[in-house]
């Protein structure tokens, strides 16, 4: 919830995905103009299907996750900024936000 309010205070439109199926709805629907994706979604569950889905359509992405040490090969198969967890909502905000104008994508619609 606070990166979602993050995201609105920076003039972003927030869209939430529960697990990945949920955000890859989201990315295909063209809903989303980039992604603050967690690596590990419980269950064994990871974002890796719609981190490579965004890396495909090159929209900007970052990962936050608290678990660097069990997620290295996925992050090294993902190969995008990571942000550790925990980091100020703000800050995170503030580095999906510099991977988007490095990229010059539109920063309205973002996922989280």
């Amino acid at each position: 919830m606070d990166l979602q309010w993050a995201l609105e205070d920076a003039g972003i439109d927030a869209v939430t995905a529960r697990n990945c199926p949920e955000a890859m709805d989201a990315i295909k629907n063209k809903s989303v103009d980039g992604a603050i994706l967690d690596v590990n979604l419980g269950k064994g569950q990871t974002c890796e299907n719609a981190a490579m889905e965004l890396h495909r359509l090159g929209l900007p992405f970052i990962l936050n996750t608290g678990d660097l040490d069990r997620s290295g090969e996925l992050l090294r198969r993902i190969n995008a900024p990571v942000v550790a967890k925990p980091t100020p909502s703000e800050l995170v905000v503030e580095r999906l936000l510099a991977v988007a104008a490095e990229r010059g994508a539109n920063q309205s619609r973002i996922d989280i």
